[in-house]
């Protein structure tokens, strides 16, 4: 589609670096709009006369690039680049022993093969950024779409990916968001030989999204899918190097209390949890179980994303007792200001409901608590503070 979104991840002018995301988040597209071909050389590697091209004869890439305009074409952009990790040597040598050498960025779906297959990560010399899907900031940066018009139902039914946001055509989106997942696993997946029991992973997929934020219990999902505690992990750890998803860990730094010590883990887009769940076709309604539990992804997951674009260096967890008392998010600051977040999909969120973080403040008192909520105004309720979910990013200054 014609219509764009400023992106607030920036790319850096005089750096070379990674940038990784999932698929179609829009790394080809910020790249393109940072980078014209005007003043950069593109390599698509997902183009397969390209790819064919390189792997044939990787020196002809050593070759364009000594012969390019250096004036005009001062950075070399290579799009899929765990197609072809052996062409990371030639970067590498390029980086060292040319003059004027320009910059690289290098994008990839998957960090994965890059790091476990022992390539050449260009020792530091090359940064790593991660780009997800649409933030609410970035949402908002349309007109249309500012302030009361947020389009919040359509993010958590739908997600955030651009191109699938900014069709309004829902029988399409539908059918795009089928499409994604079926396109993840057959060529992340299948095609990268990542996993040798494709089924088996399929189901492990569809028990993954039901448990999405959820604590992740190897165990019993090991059992129903008959394979090894360890092949779940190994699963997981799958879903996070190929972007698909992140953990959140347990707060464990209380020694008052008996704390859960197994991560939660969230996909990193409702839309796309909701297609494995093969809930599109369900409206969300506010007040319902499922509204609550995609507002809480959709507020973790901007949080996440937006501190990261910052560059805040802040560390995130949940707290959760064996008793049972949770909240949802704790965020701790490099100055060591700690944050406990409860997340509620309402408009008038009772104290009652609020427990968790009153247990949290025994273990941490200097913690400020807060509440992200669909509250219109903010108030203080016995120490706890209640606020529009927008203000709690302005809170923790991202």
């Amino acid at each position: 589609m014609d219509l764009q979104i400023p992106r607030l991840l920036q790319i850096p002018e005089n750096s070379s670096c990674f940038l990784f995301g999932a698929r179609q988040v829009g790394k080809s597209t910020l790249i393109k709009q940072e980078f014209p071909k005007t003043r950069a050389l593109y390599y698509n590697l997902l183009d397969r006369e390209v790819l064919t091209s390189l792997r044939r004869n990787m020196k002809n890439f050593r070759q364009d690039i000594i012969a390019r305009d250096k004036c005009k074409l001062t950075h070399v952009v290579v799009d899929e680049i765990q197609k072809l990790p052996e062409l990371l040597d030639e970067v590498h040598f390029i980086m060292q022993e040319l003059d004027q050498a320009p910059k690289f960025i290098m994008s990839g779906s998957s960090a994965r093969k890059l790091k476990r297959s022992g390539v050449n990560m260009l020792g530091g010399r090359a940064l790593s950024l991660d780009l997800g899907a649409l933030t609410h900031r970035e949402i908002e940066l349309l007109d249309e779409f500012e302030g009361e018009n947020f389009p919040l139902i359509k993010v958590l039914e739908y997600g955030s990916l651009p191109d699938i946001f900014l069709d309004f055509d829902q029988e399409l989106v539908r059918d795009k968001l089928k499409a994604y997942y079926d396109t993840y696993i057959k060529e992340e997946i299948r095609l990268e030989a990542l996993v040798r029991n494709l089924d088996a992973f399929s189901i492990f997929l569809e028990m993954a999204a039901e448990d999405n934020g959820n604590l992740i219990n190897y165990s019993n999902i090991a059992q129903d899918i008959g394979v090894s505690h360890a092949t779940v992990k190994e699963y997981y750890q799958i879903l996070v190097d190929t972007l698909m998803g992140f953990y959140l860990r347990p707060y464990t730094r209380s020694s008052r209390k008996r704390l859960v010590r197994s991560p939660k883990f969230y996909f990193f887009d409702t839309g796309v949890v909701r297609t494995i769940q093969s809930n599109l076709s369900n409206k969300l309604e506010y007040g319902s179980d499922d509204f609550g539990r995609a507002f809480e992804h959709f507020v973790i997951r901007d949080i996440m994303l937006l501190s990261a674009y910052a560059k805040k260096d802040y560390k995130f967890y949940f707290y959760r007792t064996e008793a049972g008392a949770e909240v949802d998010l704790v965020v701790e600051k490099p100055n060591k200001e700690v944050y406990a977040i409860e997340i509620k999909s309402n408009s008038n969120p009772r104290l009652k409901n609020l427990r968790g973080l009153k247990s949290f403040q025994d273990s941490v008192p200097q913690a400020k608590l807060y509440c992200a909520s669909l509250v219109q105004n903010r108030r203080e309720d016995s120490g706890v503070m209640i606020v529009p979910w927008r203000e709690i990013f302005r809170e923790l200054g991202i």
